[in-house]
């Protein structure tokens, strides 16, 4: 997969993208990450990439035409252009499982007011939210559909049973997953409360363990 990204400020990926998982997928060559800076399409000395809006209103929105040069260079057959936006559908498990199957992923991160809204109706194939919340750019919410999508590429994440066992909150996403337990089994505060983990799941007996996993769904 090669996967993207148009933004004003490109170098709050190094990092994130240099860790885990999004990383272990570029070093397979499994997902290929390119990075680039939004003002590259700008034809003014300045290399402004914001105006006022029209009608009036605070703050400034992303110009239309940077966003139009850069998706007309980078696009080709089977390219999916993602506009992120707070006004997107919300993003799902079901859905970054779909876009793991893509190809070709264009990215744009909004910021300041957000996007000219000819780039949501004309460029973008779909808008995406993470959630019903602000943030000061679509940066951060594009390293999570990035982390959530290289997840489930086959060969990145090291046990595949991990991502099968996930597909559950495919079909419910209000039901996420059953508590989590590791060593001690015992453990001791330091104020004397002893915190034990479930005696099923020590047991052994791997039917009473399954049984207790599905009437523990959260």
């Amino acid at each position: 997969m090669q996967i993207d990204i148009l933004s004003i400020f490109p170098k709050m990926f190094e990092s994130p993208f240099a860790e885990s998982i999004v990383r272990r997928a570029q070093d397979k060559k499994l997902v290929k990450i390119k990075i680039h800076s939004l003002r590259k399409w700008t034809k003014d000395k300045r290399k402004t990439v914001d105006d006022r809006p029209f009608g009036g209103g605070a703050g400034m929105v992303m110009k239309v035409e940077p966003v139009y040069r850069a998706v007309k260079e980078l696009k080709k057959n089977g390219s999916h252009v993602i506009a992120l936006s707070p006004k997107g559908k919300t993003y799902t498990q079901a859905r970054a499982r779909e876009l793991s199957n893509k190809k070709h992923l264009i990215i744009i991160c909004g910021h300041y007011e957000g996007l000219d809204s000819r780039i949501i109706e004309n460029i973008a194939d779909e808008v995406v939210s993470i959630g019903n919340f602000i943030l000061t750019g679509g940066e951060i919410p594009a390293m999570a559909v990035i982390d959530s999508i290289a997840r489930l590429i086959p060969g990145v994440v090291g046990n595949p049973e991990s991502i099968i066992e996930e597909s559950f909150s495919d079909k419910d996403s209000s039901r996420e997953e059953y508590p989590l337990y590791t060593r001690p089994e015992e453990f001791t505060t330091d104020e004397g409360e002893t915190w034990e983990v479930p005696k099923v799941l020590t047991s052994g007996d791997h039917s009473k363990i399954e049984k207790w996993k599905k009437e523990h769904y959260c």
